[in-house]
């Protein structure tokens, strides 16, 4: 499925980011830059952004650099650490690949605002399913 499309492309169906307004701005061999404006709908009860739209950004900068190799790559283990609260603004995701064998891939993202505070650290494995 991935072989036959562009990563960028793919990454533009993926509903529920479209939905949050995370958009993937570059993607290719083991790595992607995705970026968020949050907003008001991104806000929890406190006023900072919801750890759940950070998780989401990251997540979603995951898929697309773990999607750009010749393999579907799905999920197995994530964690995420917060390091500082983060406000309305641009939010920014950078996925870089740590380790890439035949099943097993594991990346670090990196989450930043517009001063280039560190706001998150994530960091996912997924397993790699080769094309049939």
């Amino acid at each position: 499925m991935f072989a036959l499309k562009n990563i960028l492309d793919i990454m533009k169906q993926d509903i529920f980011a479209q939905h949050l307004g995370i958009r993937i701005v570059e993607a290719g061999e083991g790595q992607a830059r995705g970026e968020m404006l949050a907003g008001e709908v991104h806000l929890n009860s406190l006023g900072i952004v919801h750890g759940g739209a950070i998780f989401s950004l990251a997540d979603t900068t995951f898929a697309a650099a773990s999607n750009s190799h010749q393999a579907t790559a799905v999920a197995v283990n994530v964690t995420i650490s917060y390091c500082k609260a983060a406000h309305k603004g641009m939010l920014y995701a950078w996925a870089k690949e740590i380790s890439l064998n035949r099943r097993l891939a594991t990346y670090l993202i990196e989450i930043k605002d517009e001063q280039e505070n560190l706001i998150a650290l994530f960091q996912g494995t997924v397993y790699r399913k080769e094309y049939s």
